[in-house]
């Protein structure tokens, strides 16, 4: 079944162990992702985050553009194999070609530092979606999980704040473009300003349903699937499993671990809220920890086989792991 991942951060630690000098590339790691797994996996997409840690750089826009320079490396010595997506066009065209896409995403609204020529230079560039945050407040918006730092990282649900007005221009900047909003990370205020202020589809990349994990203010609550549904919007189910399960559902003594089965339970549950049409992948990988029962993109079978067990039929299966993704992007990007 082909595959269309909405999120992974492995660009970011390729540039990370590059910079410590390990020699590390994409074609074959030790990562989550590379491309041998990704075609052991049979997949013909994945979105590469440009991931930018606000806490460990004083120049997010020039880190970012460091990434963006990684990226097109790997691009440029994988041709053969991968290509970069700017418009729906390009999918058709690698599909024809027998090759994967790669739709490069931003994930830190920060690195535009509040500037909507840095926001249309990075489109011209060819990022086609960014997150309007990650874990730190910024120029455009809040999010519902803060890093503190020194102290870690406090969740809660934030519906105090919504987008700020540079955070609204944006979003009617990032749709007059064509690049996808990605409210992943953003708190529950932003999201409603989202829905206000928006008016094409958008996507939660990389965040599964609050409902079944009540203390993960990352995931989606109900309200926020249908509103998200009825835009024509898609979730990617996160294969972390602090946003699959909540610990208290482990027994004493049994090791948490991410597991299909949770996923498709989540899936389950965002399609009795917003219908099937509104559910996609967006596994995080390299940018999670924890024992995985998935360990890496060669093993999108499993959870394939385990949505056949629970019910799932193939036209459905068919839409979480590409149709939805796919459709969306045909209908947002230029």
């Amino acid at each position: 079944m082909k595959v269309a991942d909405m999120h992974c951060d492995t660009i970011a630690d390729i540039h990370r162990f590059r910079e410590k000098g390990e020699e590390i590339c994409l074609s074959r790691n030790r990562l989550h992702i590379d491309l041998e797994k990704m075609e052991k996996g049979d997949y013909t997409l994945q979105n590469f985050a440009l991931f930018v840690h606000l806490g460990r750089t004083e120049r997010p826009f020039e880190y970012a553009m460091a990434l963006l320079d990684t990226f097109y490396m790997e691009m440029e010595a994988n041709a053969d194999r991968i290509g970069v997506v700017r418009s729906y066009k390009d999918i058709e065209e690698n599909q024809r070609r027998g090759r994967m896409s790669a739709l490069l995403t931003i994930e830190e609204g920060a690195v535009c530092q509040g500037s909507l020529q840095y926001l249309r230079d990075f489109y011209r560039l060819g990022v086609r979606m960014m997150t309007l945050t990650w874990n730190y407040a910024n120029e455009l918006a809040w999010p519902n999980i803060l890093n503190l730092e020194g102290s870690g990282t406090i969740g809660y649900v934030d519906t105090e704040h919504g987008l700020t007005e540079t955070g609204i221009a944006f979003v009617e900047e990032m749709e007059r473009l064509g690049m996808i909003v990605d409210v992943s990370h953003l708190n529950d205020g932003g999201f409603w300003d989202v829905i206000k202020y928006g008016k094409k589809p958008f996507v939660a990349s990389h965040s599964n349903c609050r409902a079944l994990v009540p203390d993960c203010p990352r995931d989606l609550t109900d309200e926020m699937l249908r509103a998200l549904a009825e835009r024509g919007g898609v979730a990617g189910i996160n294969y972390c499993i602090d946003f699959l399960r909540s610990p208290s559902d482990w027994k004493e003594g049994e090791t948490p671990k991410s597991l299909v089965s949770d996923m498709v339970r989540h899936m389950k549950h965002m399609k009795q809220v917003g219908g099937i049409g509104c559910i996609g992948l967006g596994s995080d990988f390299d940018g999670i920890g924890g024992e995985l029962e998935m360990r890496s993109a060669a093993d999108l079978p499993l959870l394939e086989a385990e949505m056949h067990r629970q019910g799932f039929v193939e036209s459905e299966i068919e839409a979480v792991f590409h149709g939805n993704v796919l459709r969306l992007y045909r209908e947002v990007l230029r």
